[in-house]
């Protein structure tokens, strides 16, 4: 018995590690490009494949990320209280924590087709880059909505094994998506990054005009998301989540005050975990309703 609640604290530790409810930013682009790459539901074999491939890559490069990070999250007094600083998971174990679910992914992957089993090496690589990014460049946010919008391009591929121009549209939507609220995200260490020397958007052109450039990116995301309307032959149903997601967009900018750490938290993770459900539930209630 005291061994099972050992084995259920660890996993709760590691689900806390990689902040595993998360993955609600990618999963439900994943999900809207498998629907119109298969133009309805796709196969089950499709699905939990994807699902595994999703989950194990993004876990993996969440740990990578925690371990490469480690010294700054121990400096840094709003992260410092973290599981690796406070030596709850030790490095060691995190890596091997990696390396599983790094090996889950291309195993998935190989199930899928040989298209995803040749990208996934790439892949892995990509992922885990973005944790050396903000050491030299301010353009880390785009970069990590780069690496994650792999999610919704891969799952086109898994469904069709072949290359497409709508999966980088949604990628684009998706990677200017989590650049803009990682910008409102880094507002809260604009002097830690400048005193450790780490890059981001905020720290080098300042509060005000690094949250216009959020704003101006998630403006574009919406154009991107208008043009799908266009290109796919959408109805009023995908239409209208977009204009909620506009809404819950503003209100996700009206809310910012980097010294409040509750108001940040619903504005760069809450309210995006919402959009991107609301984007999803609206986008397949037109795919399966009007279409």
């Amino acid at each position: 018995m005291q061994m099972m609640y050992k084995v259920v604290h660890k996993t709760k530790m590691f689900g806390e590690l990689v902040m595993f409810s998360h993955t609600l930013f990618s999963l439900p682009f994943a999900i809207i490009s498998m629907v119109w790459a298969a133009g309805g539901v796709p196969s089950w074999h499709v699905m939990l494949w994807s699902l595994i491939a999703l989950v194990a890559a993004r876990n993996g490069a969440n740990a990578f990320n925690r371990v490469i990070d480690l010294k700054f999250d121990a400096a840094n007094p709003r992260t410092a209280d973290r599981h690796m600083p406070r030596k709850l998971l030790l490095p060691r174990e995190v890596y091997v924590f990696v390396v599983v679910n790094f090996a889950i992914f291309i195993l998935a992957a190989g199930m899928l087709n040989p298209l995803c089993l040749g990208l996934s090496p790439a892949a892995i690589v990509l992922i885990c880059t973005y944790s050396y990014t903000k050491r030299f460049t301010w353009l880390c946010h785009l970069y990590l909505g780069f690496t994650i919008a792999s999610a919704p391009i891969g799952a086109w591929f898994a469904v069709t094994g072949q290359f497409a121009f709508i999966p980088f549209i949604i990628g684009t939507v998706v990677m200017l998506w989590i650049a803009g609220f990682d910008i409102i995200y880094a507002t809260q260490d604009i002097e830690f990054d400048r005193r450790t020397g780490l890059w981001s958007i905020p720290r080098a052109f300042g509060l005000e005009v690094g949250l216009l450039i959020s704003r101006v990116l998630h403006g574009i995301m919406v154009m991107l998301l208008l043009s799908l309307y266009f290109i796919q032959g959408l109805g009023w149903l995908y239409l209208t989540g977009i204009a909620v997601s506009v809404l819950l967009l503003a209100v996700e900018h009206r809310i910012i005050k980097p010294s409040s750490r509750r108001r940040m938290q619903l504005a760069s993770y809450n309210l995006n975990q919402v959009i991107s459900l609301t984007i999803l539930l609206f986008t397949l209630a037109d795919q399966f309703l009007l279409g």
